[in-house]
Formats: structure tokens, sequence, C-alpha cells
């Protein structure tokens, strides 16, 4: 991974946020090329020594992993102007844009080259982004690249193309919920005395400790909800509140819409 060049296309918020995350891995600056048209927004990344430009076929010549953090809409157009640096015995292609599919990506790029759908989410800024990832024609070393690649910015697990839009509602939209989860959750914590800071502080480590509990013991969240519920305590009193105010169908029924939206696209 250390001698690979990546040339991030279209660098906007996730494309920085991957850069960011691989400069504090320790990768070599000078290894990673990217692209905007307008590049005064990646000044910070060209003072790291990161080669900033706003010529995507330039930034491919000098790469072995493209990546297109473009919008959706971008993805054809800059992929006819890529095209003829894109080198199939070289180059492996990983596209970020939503809805995107493999085929489309293969028709567009050149149908040898080893072609990647990742989805991050914006937690990949900290380093904690939980990205989903399919491929079309990759070698197993390959794979092992560009998971390789996502691991840097957090955590990474492949799945079925199929599962691609699926993956992006739980995924990346799924940040925003559980952030109006724990908003919500401040605001009650306010309600019943605590100052807006000191309830953020409390809200946002229970959080944390909550996901660490299921990630570090692999156990099922109802399991550890048993071991906070007592027998008439207060606990009990207010999930139930909560279930008979159709807490856990509205968030059910907001992820089937998110869902929706995204397939009718």
């Amino acid at each position: 991974m250390k001698n690979k060049k990546i040339a991030i296309i279209g660098c906007g918020n996730l494309g920085l946020t991957i850069a960011h995350g691989l400069l504090d891995d320790g990768f070599t600056a000078s290894d990673i090329t990217a692209t905007r048209r307008n590049t005064n927004s990646l000044t910070a990344l060209r003072e790291k020594g990161v080669l900033v430009t706003s010529d995507n076929a330039e930034a491919v010549k000098n790469a072995d992993i493209i990546v297109l953090a473009v919008k959706p809409y971008n993805v054809e157009p800059i992929l006819a102007e890529i095209q003829d640096a894109l080198v199939s015995t070289r180059h492996i292609l990983a596209c970020l844009a939503t809805g995107i599919t493999l085929d489309e990506l293969s028709k567009w790029g050149g149908s040898e080259l080893p072609i990647f759908r990742a989805m991050p989410n914006t937690a990949a800024d900290v380093n904690e982004s939980m990205t989903l990832i399919c491929d079309k024609g990759a070698t197993i070393e390959q794979r092992n690249v560009i998971t390789g690649l996502f691991d840097k910015i957090g955590t990474t697990l492949y799945i079925d193309e199929n599962l691609m839009e699926a993956a992006t509602i739980l995924g990346a939209c799924g940040i925003a919920y559980v952030l109006r989860f724990m908003r919500a959750m401040i605001q009650g914590g306010i309600e019943v005395g605590f100052d807006a800071k000191t309830a953020t502080a409390i809200v946002s480590q229970t959080m944390k400790g909550a996901s660490e509990l299921i990630i570090q013991n692999q156990s099922h969240p109802e399991s550890e909800i048993d071991k906070v519920t007592t027998p008439k305590g207060c606990t009990i009193t207010g999930l139930n509140e909560m279930e008979h105010a159709g807490f856990s169908s509205a968030l059910i029924k907001g992820i089937v819409a998110s869902y929706k939206k995204i397939e009718h696209h």
C-alpha cells in the first residue's frame, strides 16, 4: 500500500477527509494527487506536500489508484475526460458516487479496468467511517489494496452490489439519524437540569459507550438493555413510554422511506 500512488478526483469534503485520513496514517504526501476545478480550497493539502492540480488526466497518469469523489452526474463526463489516461494493467478505479453501478462505471471507464464502488460516511473525518465496498473484475490483491485504503479512515465491509443502496441508507444517511437521536437526548437532558454543554458531553460519551459495548462484546442491543432495566425501575418506564409514542416504528419507517427515495432515482 505504501508504494501505491493515489489520485483523488473532485476533492470535496469526502475527498479531503480521505486525504487527511491517509496523511494521519503516515501515507507519503507526495504520493497523493488531489484535483478540483478551483484548487484554492486545497491549499491546506498543498502545504502538507500533496500534489494539487485541476488537470484530471495528469493526475491519473501519476497514480495507481483513482478515487472518484465527485457527484453522480459528474461521473460519466469525468471518466470520458480521463479515459485515454486509464491503463487497465496499472489502474484501479474506486467510485464514491451514490447510485452509479459497476456496469455503468465499466462502460464509461473501460471494461478491462478493475472497478470498485465504495460508500464511506462523514465519520471518515475522524477515521471512524463505516465504508461499504463491492467490485467488478478485481483480483484478491486489488481488493486488499482498496480495503487497506479505506481501513485507514475507519472500518470496511464487503457486500454484494445489490445492497449498496441499502448500505448508503444505513451507513451514510445513518449518521444523520444517530445525530438527530443524540440531539433529542440532549434536549431531554436540558429539560431535566443540565446545561447544553454538559448534556452534550454526557450524551456523546454515553452513545460512544453503547456502541463499544456492542462492537467489543459482539452482543445484541437487547441483552445490554436487559442489564440496565431493573424491575419497576426508571429505565424501563422511559423505554416503554418511548415505544408507546412509536420510537422504534418511527425510526424503521424513516429508514424505509429513505431507501424508497434512493431506489426511485
